[in-house]
């Protein structure tokens, strides 16, 4: 039947898709790969969706948010080459800090704007073999929860439970 070719299409695509996460990655930038994949699957099987209508709202927020962490940012520079040689180490650490939760709003602002218009959960319910995405999130060590919400965990236990870091689809 057309379900059963979409199915395999659809699977095959999203393994092929994997195969570009970044072993050196951040958590953050492998789940983003998952999403991507599961984007090209999603526009594969034509999974559309009109945009939300508070879109452009979420991303002035992210934007504004994102703009606050670039101030602290530049403060906690300033300050950091200012400071005496016994505060440096925490300056040090606080601006470390900043630079990675830019980097994790950066990756989620990316996300957010790439799924606009697409309806992901409809191929990774309907149409993805469960096992390709336990299998990844195993191999990569990212968890579960990333990729299946509670409920999806439920309905896709037996997958969890049977698939391996070495499953091929």
């Amino acid at each position: 039947t057309a379900k059963v070719f979409r199915t395999y299409n659809a699977s095959i695509t999203l393994q092929e898709q994997l195969k570009a996460t970044p072993v050196e990655g951040t958590l953050e930038e492998r789940v983003l790969a998952y999403n991507r994949a599961n984007r090209e699957v999603a526009v594969l099987c034509n999974h559309q969706r009109s945009a939300p209508k508070t879109h452009e709202q979420q991303m002035g927020k992210m934007e504004e948010v994102i703009g606050e962490i670039v101030k602290e940012i530049t403060e906690a520079e300033k300050e950091l080459k200012k400071a005496d040689k016994a505060d440096k180490p925490k300056l040090q650490k606080k601006l470390d800090t900043l630079k990675l939760r830019l980097h994790k709003k950066e990756i989620a602002k990316t996300d957010k704007m790439e799924n606009k218009t697409i309806a992901f959960s409809t191929s990774k319910l309907n149409y993805l073999d469960p096992r390709i995405s336990v299998a990844w999130c195993k191999r990569f060590d990212v968890p579960i929860e990333k990729v299946y919400n509670q409920t999806q965990r439920k309905k896709f236990r037996w997958a969890i439970e049977m698939a391996g870091p070495d499953f091929v689809f």
